[in-house]
């Protein structure tokens, strides 16, 4: 039986290509999940996998002939979508694997200004197994947004352009036992082949700069295909211009990102004193045996939050899932009902149609991948990635919870980096639009108001902080006009 594997990817010019993941769970579900699986064992940290086989993936590595693909991936127009569209979008299918038939989906959407001369911008959400068509394209950063009807779009003024393991989204493969075998090295090396061959397909950009973006469980993705990236570089022909990577709300380090989790709770008055003590005294998150007094802390802490938005605590939830005729979204109040809206529109046979995507039972996040390998700690590659002298800037919306800003900086903070420009507000706009940190390496800004989607809540800001990030500045020190 054939079944489908997802994986989205979101292009930008500033060109940008968005690679997807893809289910009904969110990003907050499936990464307690997978932090869940992983408190009895915890994987070892190394970095040999990638350099082991960068000789192997180079020479056994997967490269077609992609002559009539550009062409043929074109978008003619998305139904629904507004009029005046000023730009090229694509959208297609790359193989990474003719053998095992697996290939993952792209969504590219070119620059509205001037193309030839744009960088070129990956997006990657999280999960693992989460959609960046779904979330990233349409509810963040893209050019579009759903209404609440599901099947009609608006523009997002603050767009970018001004999925990961087969078996998310519109990803798939034709070997069931991909699906069980996914996990984080197979992820960076099918996104690697799916870069050498989609280069392939549009040659006009293998020279240009590029950069990775994502978040959430892209903490781990974005990294480790830098690194891959970064080691084959060293033995290919086919050189990918990388030249940096952002990650938002990013998970890192297991031991740093759960102390951050139960610290901001607590900070945030979402948990009581008493079961905080409990967690500060039995919970060290580094023993692969948790006692009961911690586990039972630590469940108690979540139930003591209610009926909130983990990704947004400040945020309303939605009340009415419901679609709805005759309304027009607006990119300034983002809709807490979009990822409603956002699985209609993509479940919508003319959509699947004009994306150039096969008939597929379309959900944010996938529930058939079977993750194998998720190391303790991602910080060994950051190390490798601040050595390697590239842009690396780590972001976090202040009020999430899921992957907190406390996380954030404990984890950075283990890395003792010299400090080279101190903690200081910066602007978007007239208004503050959060605070950033410069480290001999990594560059830290938090994004004031934004929860776990950080562009959903503030497209304004956040355009402010990828505008800077891939100008190699650091965010505006004073009030100004903005986007």
């Amino acid at each position: 039986m054939k079944k489908k594997l997802s994986l989205y990817a979101f292009l930008l010019n500033l060109s940008l290509l968005v690679l997807l993941p893809y289910s009904k769970a969110t990003q907050a579900d499936k990464l307690q999940d997978l932090i869940l699986s992983k408190s009895s064992q915890k994987p070892p940290v190394t970095l040999s996998w990638a350099e082991e086989d960068a000789l192997k993936t180079h020479s056994s590595a997967y490269v077609a002939s992609q002559e009539g693909q550009k062409e043929a991936d074109k978008i003619v127009a998305l139904p629904g979508q507004p009029y005046g569209v000023n730009f090229d979008q694509y959208s297609g299918y790359v193989t990474v694997d003719p053998e095992a038939g697996r290939a993952l989906f792209y969504y590219f959407v070119e620059s509205s200004y001037n193309p030839s001369t744009k960088p070129l911008v990956l997006w990657l959400n999280g999960g693992p197994g989460c959609s960046s068509l779904g979330y990233g394209a349409f509810e963040e950063l893209g050019p579009f947004r759903i209404n609440s009807d599901g099947k009609t779009l608006y523009r997002n003024k603050y767009a970018w352009n001004v999925e990961s393991p087969a078996g998310v989204g519109f990803s798939y493969s034709n070997t069931i036992s991909d699906y069980e075998h996914s996990g984080d090295k197979s992820t960076a090396k099918d996104a690697y082949v799916f870069l050498i061959n989609w280069l392939e397909r549009f040659p006009e950009y293998k020279t240009r700069d590029f950069y990775i973006t994502g978040e959430s469980y892209a903490g781990h993705y974005v990294p480790q295909l830098a690194y891959t990236i970064l080691v084959n570089n060293k033995f290919s022909q086919q050189n990918i211009n990388l030249k940096g990577i952002a990650i938002g709300n990013a998970w890192i380090d297991d031991v740093t990102s759960l102390k951050g989790i139960y610290d901001y709770i607590w900070t945030h008055a979402l948990s009581s004193d008493q079961t905080h003590e409990l967690i500060e005294k039995y919970c060290d998150f580094t023993s692969e045996n948790v006692s009961a007094i911690c586990a039972n802390a630590t469940r108690t802490a979540f139930e003591e939050n209610g009926n909130i938005d983990p990704y947004n605590i400040y945020a309303p939830l939605c009340q009415d899932s419901s679609l709805k005729n005759g309304s027009t979204g607006s990119v300034y109040d983002f809709d807490p009902c979009s990822d409603y809206y956002g699985e209609a529109y993509l479940n919508r046979p003319e959509v699947q149609l004009a994306l150039h995507a096969k008939p597929t039972n379309w959900t944010h996040c996938s529930d058939i991948i079977n993750w194998n390998d998720s190391p303790a700690s991602i910080l060994p590659v950051i190390k490798y990635l601040i050595d390697s002298d590239i842009g690396l800037w780590i972001y976090s919306g202040d009020t999430d919870s899921v992957v907190p800003v406390t996380s954030s900086r404990y984890s950075i903070n283990t890395l003792k980096l010299p400090i080279q420009v101190p903690w200081r507000p910066w602007y978007s706009g007239n208004e503050v639009g959060g605070y950033v940190v410069k480290y001999n390496g990594v560059t830290f800004v938090t994004v004031r108001g934004a929860g776990h989607l950080v562009p959903s809540w503030q497209p304004s800001r956040t355009l402010t902080l990828i505008f800077s990030f891939l100008h190699g500045s650091l965010p505006p020190t004073s009030p100004w006009k903005g986007f």
